[in-house]
């Protein structure tokens, strides 16, 4: 696998024409049957920002993982409206000739603020990414230890209930804009809803709606920290709060999720 080289090849096939498109390096980012979700989500993103160019910033989007997403797929998106400032854009990844993925993105020029309301910083900071251990992989899917880094984000032994945090940035140098670039590490952590579990069972997304808080963030040293929260869980589902924090601790995406838990 070449350096520079995976995040690209995935997206090469992607040109913004609707049609069949094959993930030739889909193997490098696969978690189990399916693409990882921040990587099947930024297939659809790329293909709605490569067939209407020029569209504003992204401000929000909604995923529904529906169905596995590997290397053959049909590719489509549309307006669905186009207004002064925001643009709204629908964009699908088709498998086996159903759909596997509905992404509808929300595009909005900037204005001048009428309100101001910064989020609030983390709490119990973890100190810079750098002072904190590494993360092995031995646990986790292949994808995680062929492009992230990984590092605590929270004490050992500290009690956070049902939450997993870390800090992580790709270990491969890109060409990623911004917000791709927040696609595609939004869903990096597994579910908070893996700590509350009372045995070993597979985890799922089912879907991931989330908010730009920044959309030209540049964190120092890619790295971020990533948090995934389960908010309530039972009844084999977990609703879970996602949020980044760039390495100076200011927030930059803000999601929820509902996770299948099984076993």
């Amino acid at each position: 696998m070449a350096a520079g080289m995976t995040i690209a090849s995935l997206l090469e096939p992607v040109t913004g024409q609707p049609g069949p498109a094959r993930l030739a390096h889909a193997q490098d980012w696969l978690q189990g049957r399916t693409l990882y979700g921040g990587a099947s989500a930024l297939v659809a993103y790329t293909m709605a920002t490569r067939a209407f160019t020029g569209l504003p910033p992204l401000r929000a989007g909604q995923v529904a993982f529906v169905a596995p997403v590997g290397e053959e797929i049909s590719l489509s998106a549309e307006i669905v409206r186009q207004g002064r400032n925001v643009t709204q854009v629908r964009s699908e990844i088709h498998s086996d000739g159903k759909v596997a993925l509905s992404a509808f993105w929300l595009f909005g020029e900037g204005r001048e603020p009428n309100a101001v309301h910064p989020a609030a910083p983390p709490e119990s900071w973890p100190g810079a990414p750098e002072d904190n251990e590494v993360v092995t992989h031995s646990f986790a899917p292949s994808f995680v230890a062929k492009n992230f880094e990984l590092r605590y984000g929270q004490p050992k032994g500290d009690d956070r209930g049902a939450t997993v945090r870390r800090w992580a940035r790709l270990i491969e140098e890109h060409d990623l804009d911004p917000v791709s670039k927040l696609v595609l590490m939004g869903d990096v952590m597994p579910p908070g809803a893996m700590r509350a579990m009372q045995r070993t069972g597979p985890i799922s997304s089912v879907n991931w709606s989330f908010n730009v808080l920044d959309t030209e963030s540049r964190s120092p040293g890619g790295w971020y920290l990533a948090e995934n929260a389960s908010q309530h869980a039972d009844g084999g589902y977990s609703s879970e709060r996602l949020r980044l924090w760039d390495a100076d601790g200011k927030q930059v995406l803000d999601g929820i999720q509902c996770v299948a838990v099984f076993g």
